[in-house]
C-alpha cells in the first residue's frame, strides 16, 4: 500500500460535536424541534442535504442547510480533535515515504483550514474535498479524481475510513477499504457494505495493516 487516502471526518477527525452543535443552532433559529445528540448521530452522514431532511420540512430545507453551511464557516475549529491513534499513524506512514491524502466529502476548504488547525497538512499530498470537482463518494470519477491527483497506482492503493460511501467509493475504482468504526457506523453495517477490513480504531488497524505499535502521540 504505497497510497493511502483517508476520509476526514470519523476517521482521522472526531468533529460530531461542532457538527452537531449547527444542527442545534440552526434547528433552534427555525424554531423547530431540536433532536438530542444521539438521534443527530445516528443522522448524520453523506451529505448535511441528506442529515437536515430528517430534521426540517421540506419547504424550508434549502434554508436549513445554507444556515448550517455559514454556521459551520463561522465554528468550523472549533470542539475539531483528532481520533487517538491519527497522528502518529500518518506520522510513520509519512516516515516510510507513503504517499497519503485526504479524501472527503466535506468542503475541501474546510477541510484544508481543519487540517492546518490540526497541524497535519504537511504530511499530506493532497486535501480532495467535495466541492474541489463536481463530485462526491462514491461517485465513481471522485475517486478516480483523487487518483491521478496522486498519481497513484490502483494496484498499491487502499483507503481508509469508516463508512459504506467509503466502501463503495474504494471498490467503483477496484481498490481495498478498510474501516474503523469510530464514526457513525456500526460493524455489522461496515460488514454488510463490504469492507475489506474493520477495526475498533486506527491504533489497531495500524497495528493489522502496518504492524505499527502506536499507542501514544509522536512528540
Amino acid at each position: 500500500m504505497q497510497s493511502l487516502l483517508f476520509d476526514l471526518d470519523g476517521t482521522l477527525l472526531d468533529h460530531f460535536i461542532c457538527l452537531a452543535r449547527c444542527y442545534e443552532h440552526v434547528l433552534g433559529e427555525l424554531e423547530q424541534p431540536i433532536p438530542s445528540r444521539e438521534e443527530i448521530r445516528r443522522a448524520v452522514g453523506g451529505s448535511v442535504e441528506l442529515t437536515m431532511a430528517n430534521f426540517v420540512p421540506s419547504e424550508i430545507h434549502t434554508d436549513a442547510c445554507e444556515r448550517w453551511k455559514k454556521h459551520l464557516t463561522s465554528i468550523v475549529t472549533e470542539n475539531a480533535y483528532l481520533m487517538p491513534g491519527a497522528l502518529p499513524l500518518i506520522q510513520e506512514l509519512k516516515n516510510q515515504g507513503r504517499q497519503l491524502a485526504i479524501f472527503t466529502n466535506k468542503v475541501g476548504e474546510q477541510s484544508r483550514v481543519l487540517c492546518d488547525h490540526l497541524e497535519i497538512s504537511q504530511y499530506m499530498d493532497t486535501v480532495i474535498g467535495t466541492d474541489d470537482t463536481p463530485y462526491r463518494k462514491p461517485h465513481k470519477e471522485f475517486s478516480e479524481h483523487v487518483l491521478r491527483a496522486l498519481r497513484a497506482n490502483p494496484n498499491n492503493t487502499a483507503l481508509i475510513g469508516d463508512s459504506p460511501y467509503d466502501i463503495q467509493a474504494a471498490h467503483a475504482v477496484n481498490i481495498p477499504a478498510y474501516c474503523v468504526t469510530t464514526g457513525t457506523h456500526t460493524e455489522a453495517e461496515l460488514q454488510a457494505a463490504d469492507a475489506d477490513g474493520i477495526f475498533p480504531d486506527l491504533p489497531a488497524l495500524g497495528k493489522a495493516l502496518f504492524g505499527f505499535e502506536l499507542l501514544t502521540e509522536i512528540a
